[in-house]
């Protein structure tokens, strides 16, 4: 599992409109590397500085760390994380449209940061 390195708030002002809008921003990753009728398999590649935009995830998915880093988690409830990310950290999200998650994701490294998102679609 990812180490926290630090936790706060934020403003949710700041991210009004992006957050209006990820209900509908279904873009777990920043690339669809495959996509049919099960599952979307995405990487999320994020340059030092690079933030990836508020999503929604409502369905089934993991992720793997494929290039390690520093990344801030902020949540739609207006909590973020600062994480560690280490090569082969895997989390599992059981997700529905009921049990839905908002966040974004931001590069807080000096090193680009890498990971395989796969959904499961049901």
């Amino acid at each position: 599992m990812p180490e926290v390195i630090a936790e706060g708030a934020f403003d949710l002002g700041d991210y009004e409109q992006e957050l209006s809008a990820a209900p509908e921003n279904h873009a777990v990753g920043t690339k669809l590397l495959y996509e049919n009728d099960r599952v979307g398999v995405w990487e999320v590649r994020l340059r030092p500085g690079e933030r990836a935009p508020f999503h929604i995830h409502d369905r089934p998915y993991f992720w793997t760390v494929v290039d390690a880093g520093t990344g801030r988690q902020r949540s739609g409830d207006g909590t973020y994380a600062i994480r560690r990310y280490e090569v082969g950290d895997t989390q599992f999200g059981n997700h529905s449209p009921e049990e839905s998650m908002i966040h974004d994701l931001e590069n807080r490294g000096d090193t680009d940061i890498r990971f395989i998102t796969v959904e499961f679609y049901e």
